[in-house]
């Protein structure tokens, strides 16, 4: 799992942050960024999804990453 925060919808509503600390802050203004570089630690991904239902703006963006080596031809 791999989450990004989208700066054009975050309001600074602050429930990332609230809902998981670990993963997310807040810049100089309160809008939530992402802490964590590359993927999300299975310890995480239940907060993490958790606080990317609550964002009322939607701004957070949850994403699979396709496995290594997918889709591509032998």
């Amino acid at each position: 799992m791999q989450v990004t925060v989208d700066a054009d919808r975050c309001q600074g509503h602050a429930r990332c942050w609230e809902l998981c600390p670990e993963a997310f802050s807040l810049d100089d203004i309160g809008h939530g960024v992402v802490t964590i570089t590359g993927l999300v630690p299975a310890a995480l991904e239940e907060p993490v999804a958790k606080a990317a239902a609550n964002c009322p703006e939607r701004a957070i963006i949850v994403s699979w990453p396709a496995a290594e080596g997918a889709g591509r031809p032998d």
